[in-house]
């Protein structure tokens, strides 16, 4: 599994690999909502922007996370951030998250289109699985992994601590090679409801 480092587009969304050029952009639009950042693990609003900006950038240079900015095709600003991340070429595996949208870009087309172009870069890679985790504390969150038909694999008790201190219970979904096809003409239709 070799996961190409390039932007992703369809006629919702372009995600574009993280750059140099595009940090000040990213930034001005994960800075807003910050009562959504303080149940995550690394915050990216306001001061710890620079620091979770160069963790990110570090973890592509490893080849370990390929970080999106996410941009609406629509007003061609960028309203959030996402990621293929956790890459296990050996294992054929990767991760999904890391997922901000500003509050305007959510609960429409964004998530979805986005979800279906890395599950399809991360399968057409070759992944066998592609892992969804969130807080367990977050049933918004599960409910929108839930609706991309992802498997629900259970609690994993303890997992992470959040960048405010809490210990984490997380949430676990996969989707797997096997689950693609019927995953991926559901996402088809979402999407096509919104022309």
């Amino acid at each position: 599994m070799t996961l190409e480092v390039r932007s992703l587009e369809d006629r919702f969304v372009r995600l574009e690999p993280f750059t140099d050029d595009a940090k000040s952009e990213v930034g001005a639009a994960l800075n807003c909502d910050p009562a959504a950042w303080d149940i995550m693990v690394a915050s990216a609003c306001g001061d710890h922007f620079d620091a979770w900006w160069a963790a990110a950038i570090a973890a592509m240079r490893q080849g370990h996370r390929v970080a999106y900015a996410v941009r609406d095709q629509a007003s061609g600003r960028i309203v959030g951030t996402t990621s293929l991340y956790e890459i296990k070429p050996d294992y054929r595996r990767c991760e999904i998250g890391s997922t901000f949208y500003r509050p305007e870009a959510r609960g429409g087309v964004i998530n979805p289109a986005c979800k279906r172009m890395l599950l399809g870069h991360a399968f057409d890679a070759g992944a066998v699985r592609v892992e969804i985790i969130t807080d367990a504390i977050n049933p918004a969150s599960q409910a929108a992994i839930r609706k991309l038909g992802a498997r629900d694999e259970g609690i994993l008790h303890k997992h992470k601590i959040t960048w405010r201190g809490r210990i984490r219970d997380t949430a676990q979904f996969a989707i797997l090679d096997d689950d693609w096809p019927h995953v991926r003409a559901n996402l088809d239709a979402r999407l096509a409801s919104f022309d």
